[in-house]
């Protein structure tokens, strides 16, 4: 039962908090339970991995491969981990930036039942719950991106709906030429059964298909719009939950399923990966130049993070994986803090606009350095987080032999740190259009509460490294040679 936990306490949770919607205060005692439970079930689940490798579980108890398979390895309870810990920040955020009315219209519910789709995709073990989970989420999703029906929101939702149906049809056709070549779509089942067919026509095509549905639900190149279209409309909490997660499902699926069930190396699809992973951090890079709102310049951010994290994927060898899942781990953290610092820099500067906002630097120098110090590590300054993930890659191009690659890593820190600048000079450093704001406007604690915390661990991850990139070359390990993955499955280790 283990294994469950950390889908069916989001869910009970949800249920929970609509039969006390007539109390916003309790509404919101339970929320936050609801998400401390959570991230205590995802801790028992990663120390459990720790101690005792990657483990499995069935339900309704049908074995391997005819069952639904939950299986958790350093990666998936690393990831459901950080999904509990993203949660409380962003529920203890929420008390202080969430309206009641947007209370009273879901935002509890729906909040926990998209953390059970994100749990439930990251410790799913077969395609087909995979494609259950991800519309979980994106009916979740949607729900709280139109809480308060706004003019902004409907069109944000709209075109995040409009491309991710498009991404679901993709993502069954890719799972329907699978499930017809070969009888099977659990992941470990699937391993097995495609070696040496990587050649065939029907493989190739749902590889592809499944490449393009995955890098929608990630906001890939050329299928990003959706993302900076509609991350700056919801609440700044709901923000900060999308911007650490929701992306990051489709990385993950990315990440599992072309190292466990497709070997892309040396094939067209290689290459493929290359150039959208290229592609997304140089849109991502100089689409975040040209906004003039913190949240909409970080949603650019988001999309070339996303590109870089895939160019570990798509270069393949150990060092590359490793910096991948380095970034991906420490970007959770950096996404969440950054966009959780723009709604307590909207509370201060009365504004996320560039023209509207400033001073922030003057009135609140402290707060304002919570926002600067994951702002750097995003670009990959050191000695934050982002620094060794940016630093992993390079030096795995490096050894690659392609300069390019090393070139485009390179660029994009440089033209992140531009757009981090310009971020920064306009909300924090020059003079608020109004006048001085006043010494004694701040943020509530329960925005600098979390954001204290999240930045601390990003400062915590840079500064003492070492043991964090030692539990990921684990973990790049385990994707390279899923041999402890394929055996959990297979003996159903509980």
């Amino acid at each position: 039962m283990l294994l469950f936990w950390p889908v069916v306490i989001p869910f009970l949770t949800a249920v929970a908090a609509i039969l006390v919607r007539r109390s916003p205060a309790t509404q919101r005692n339970v929320s936050l339970i609801g998400a401390l439970a959570l991230l205590a079930a995802a801790a028992r689940v990663l120390a459990h991995v720790l101690a005792h490798g990657p483990i499995a579980a069935q339900a309704g108890g049908w074995p391997a491969p005819f069952g639904i398979t939950f299986v958790a390895d350093l990666l998936s309870a690393t990831l459901v981990t950080l999904t509990g810990l993203v949660a409380v920040a962003a529920i203890v955020f929420a008390r202080a930036d969430v309206t009641p009315a947007e209370e009273r219209h879901g935002f509890h519910p729906l909040t926990h039942a998209m953390l059970a789709g994100v749990a439930g995709a990251f410790l799913t073990g077969d395609l087909f719950n995979l494609y259950v989970w991800f519309e979980v989420m994106l009916i979740a999703s949607f729900g709280l991106l139109v809480i308060g029906g706004a003019r902004a929101q409907l069109d944000g939702a709209v075109k995040y709906v409009g491309l991710n149906l498009i991404g679901t049809i993709a993502f069954l056709s890719g799972v329907g030429l699978l499930y017809g070549a070969t009888g099977a779509l659990n992941m470990a089942d699937l391993h097995v059964r495609l070696i040496g067919r990587e050649t065939e026509a029907p493989i190739i095509a749902s590889a592809a298909f499944l490449i393009f549905a995955f890098g929608a639900k990630a906001a890939l190149f050329p299928v990003f719009s959706w993302l900076p279209a509609a991350y700056h409309t919801p609440a700044f909490a709901t923000s900060a939950m999308f911007a650490a997660l929701l992306t990051k499902v489709g990385v993950y699926a990315l990440f599992r399923v072309f190292t466990l069930v497709y070997d892309v190396a040396g094939t067209p699809l290689q290459t493929l990966l290359l150039w959208v992973a290229v592609l997304s951090m140089a849109a991502g890079a100089l689409g975040a130049l040209t906004q003039n709102t913190i949240r909409r310049a970080l949603g650019f951010g988001i999309v070339a993070s996303i590109g870089s994290i895939i160019l570990g994927l798509a270069i393949g060898t150990p060092l590359a994986i490793l910096g991948g899942v380095f970034y991906l781990l420490q970007d959770v953290l950096t996404k969440a803090a950054l966009f959780m610092g723009a709604g307590a820099t909207a509370r201060v500067a009365g504004a996320e606009n560039f023209a509207q906002a400033g001073g922030v630097w003057r009135a609140r120098p402290w707060f304002a350095a919570l926002f600067l110090l994951p702002a750097l590590s995003l670009a990959g300054v050191p000695p934050f987080a982002g620094f060794w993930a940016k630093l992993l890659l390079a030096r795995a191009t490096i050894d690659s032999g392609d300069y390019a690659l090393t070139f485009a890593v390179l660029a994009t820190g440089f033209l992140t740190l531009y757009a981090v600048a310009r971020i920064w000079a306009a909300a924090f450093w020059s003079a608020h259009p109004g006048g001085d704001l006043a010494r004694d406007r701040s943020a509530p604690a329960a925005m600098i509460a979390p954001i204290a915390a999240l930045t601390a661990l990003i400062v915590l991850v840079g500064v003492f490294a070492a043991p964090f990139i030692d539990a990921v070359t684990i973990i790049a390990s385990d994707l390279i040679d899923p041999a402890a993955y394929l055996a959990a499955v297979a003996g159903d280790r509980r």
